[in-house]
């Protein structure tokens, strides 16, 4: 048994990694690389032939776990892609936004280039005719039922929180009459978090491939979701009649924040105030929810059957079409205002922010991580001007965050997530998807409790 670490190797994105047993070679992930340094192009640079893969696994929808799958199909995979159902949905979804992304940042660069040759314009890493053709490949498991790859290898997807559907992907194979086992945790959850359940324990194994993006970080303990909520609301739009906007990912942040204001107003903690969520993305995405409804937590299953949908409440508002998007700001009574992406980096959240940015009744609450040299970024930052729509703006909101809505286990969690492991049965433990400087930290810790760690090279095969 061979395992080889492609992508996210000392970096978040670009989550690939190679397993071989017997000359049966899977691949588990392929999201997009997106670090700084590289070209969206150099995603289709990959170490390996995609024909030679037998089938891919991938654990969840997010783009930097399922990104280049219509790269791989398009270069020349034919085999099964297997996930779990809300993933596959999901992952349909991501994927035709990407292509809308790439076709978009294409007509931008053509606007640039008018009337100047700067060379050809950056070309589309794949388009929706791929994206379909990915999409039939898509053979769904359900959660905790074994599935066998082959005689020598089996698989059971396990529940992580993270995102509706998300997995962690665990293998039992007989490497030439050994059993083995190894385990890839793919992202993994927080507990406690708005509509998903808490992360199942994962079983004893040999090996485990674990993320590590919140390694020696952890995430604020002295408030409550619905109490950050509650005291930004009140201040921005009800004792200064103002409006409150919250970039939020379409697939999975915005069902928990809609959630969570669904029981702040239902249960008349505040008075009503209107909520645009201006995202057709988030908007399908909620339709993928309210289908596997019976994946939602105990919580949202009790709401639901007392209150009903969870996704839907007196004065909320779901935006279809950009008319209806453009309209919202002719709206002058206090209202809330979620949109994506959420490091503002595009979308109809900079409409809004373009118009908003300069009122000094507009208060702009970021629940979610803004990379370096984004928008986003910027504004955490404190620049008194940012650039949006080729102006230089000054910045009269108020800028506020919060970490409570992000999705990943922090550093706590993900050591409790491999001590559910014994050292003495643990062989080796894998930090993968995550900075460098977040390994580390969490690695120290692990060997301090007699686990042996690894952090790996990218390309570079481990022989188990």
């Amino acid at each position: 048994m061979k395992l080889t670490i492609h992508g996210a190797a000392r970096q978040v994105t670009g989550s690939m990694h190679l397993l071989e047993v017997n000359q049966y070679k899977i691949l588990v992930d392929c999201g997009l690389d997106y670090e700084k340094d590289r070209s969206v192009q150099s995603n289709e640079n990959f170490p390996f032939n995609p024909g030679d893969i037998d089938v891919v696994i991938l654990t969840h929808a997010h783009i930097d776990h399922s990104g280049n799958l219509p790269t791989l199909v398009r270069m020349g995979f034919d085999g099964q892609i297997l996930c779990t159902p809300p993933t596959a949905e999901l992952s349909e979804l991501l994927l035709m936004d990407s292509v809308n992304v790439f076709l978009h940042k294409q007509q931008k660069a053509g606007k640039h280039r008018r009337g100047r040759y700067h060379g050809p314009r950056p070309q589309p890493l794949y388009l929706q005719k791929h994206v379909m053709d990915t999409v039939e490949r898509f053979v769904t498991v359900g959660f905790n039922k074994p599935f066998r790859l082959t005689g020598d290898v089996e698989l059971t997807f396990i529940p992580v929180g993270h995102l509706l559907g998300a997995a962690a992907a665990v293998f039992k194979v007989n490497d030439n009459g050994e059993e083995k086992t190894i385990a890839f945790t793919g992202d993994i959850g927080r507990k406690n978090y708005p509509v998903l359940d808490d992360p199942q324990p994962l079983p004893p194994v040999d090996y485990l491939v674990s993320e590590s993006t919140y390694g020696g970080r952890t995430h604020s303990k002295d408030t409550t979701i619905e109490q950050v909520l509650i005291d930004t609301i009140e201040k921005a739009c009800i004792k200064e009649s103002g409006r409150l906007i919250i970039p939020a990912f379409s697939i999975g942040r915005t069902q928990a924040l809609v959630y969570s204001l669904n029981k702040i107003f239902s249960s008349g903690k505040l008075p009503p105030v209107k909520v645009f969520v201006d995202s057709p993305l988030a908007s399908a995405s909620t339709n993928v929810f309210r289908r596997h409804h019976a994946l939602l937590n105990a919580e949202a299953q009790d709401f639901y059957r007392t209150k009903g949908d969870e996704f839907e409440f007196d004065n909320l508002q779901y935006v279809e079409n950009l008319r209806e998007s453009q309209q919202i700001s002719n709206y002058f009574e206090p209202c809330i205002i979620i949109s994506s992406a959420g490091m503002l980096e595009g979308g109809r959240i900079q409409d809004h922010l373009y118009k908003n940015i300069q009122n000094y009744y507009c208060t702009i609450l970021f629940i979610g991580y803004c990379a370096k040299g984004t928008l986003g970024y910027r504004l955490l930052r404190g620049d008194p001007v940012v650039h949006i729509k080729d102006r230089d703006l000054a910045v009269y909101a108020t800028i506020k965050k919060t970490d409570l809505f992000s999705a990943h286990g922090d550093h706590d969690d993900l050591v409790g997530t491999v001590k559910q492991q014994a050292p003495h049965k643990l062989k080796k433990v894998f930090l993968v998807h995550g900075e460098e400087e977040s390994m580390l930290a969490m690695a120290r810790v692990l060997q301090e409790d007699g686990y042996e760690v690894s952090i790996p090279e990218k390309d570079l095969p481990y022989h188990l």
